[in-house]
Order: structure tokens, then sequence, then C-alpha cells
């Protein structure tokens, strides 16, 4: 009787070790997959409008490059070129927009 509750906790304890196994790699294909669309995405849509889909062409604007869609007039910014063109804000209207927007310091 003690040998099958020994292989009953056995068979437990591997099945779950197995599980945990699997599901850890579950979480690494879904990885993977989110980071494949990632790639995917950014390749299909790099240098094109997010709204309109036109390409986007780059232009020095008061000594910021700037993406401009040639077909909308759609203005892209990267990160921090906001608070480069807006200059020193005081008042902290850039900073509380740039935030709306994600953008981090």
């Amino acid at each position: 009787m003690a040998s099958d509750t020994k292989n009953a906790s056995e068979e437990e304890y591997f099945a779950r070790l197995e599980r945990e196994a699997r599901e850890a790699a579950q979480v690494e294909v879904e990885k993977r997959k989110a980071g494949d669309v990632r790639a995917a995405a950014k390749a299909t849509h790099s240098g094109f409008c997010g709204k309109c889909g036109g390409p986007l062409k780059a232009r020095d604007f008061r000594g910021v490059e700037i993406d401009v869609c040639e077909w909308c007039g759609c203005v892209l910014l990267d990160p921090g070129e906001l608070e480069q063109l807006a200059g020193k804000d005081e008042s902290g209207a850039v900073r509380g927009l740039a935030s709306l927007f994600g953008f981090k310091r």
C-alpha cells in the first residue's frame, strides 16, 4: 500500500513537471510569435504613413529631422523630437502632451 502511494506521488510530481515544461514552452512560442508579428509589421509599415499608408519623406524642420507623409501631409515625430521642437517648457504643457502619447524622456 505504501508503495502505491509512493508511485502515485511520483507520477503526480513528474506529471506536474511535464505540465510546467509544456506551459513554459507555450509561453516562449507566444513570445516568439508576438515578436515575429511586430517585426513583420515594422518591416511592412516602416517608412509609410500610419494614417493613409503614403510614403514618408524626411525633412529638416528647425534643425530636427521629421518625417512627413507625401500624400496627406501627416507628420511623424520620433521619441524626443517633440521636446526638441518645443524647446524648454516652463508650463509643463509639452511634458503633459508627451506623456499623453507615451513618450519618455
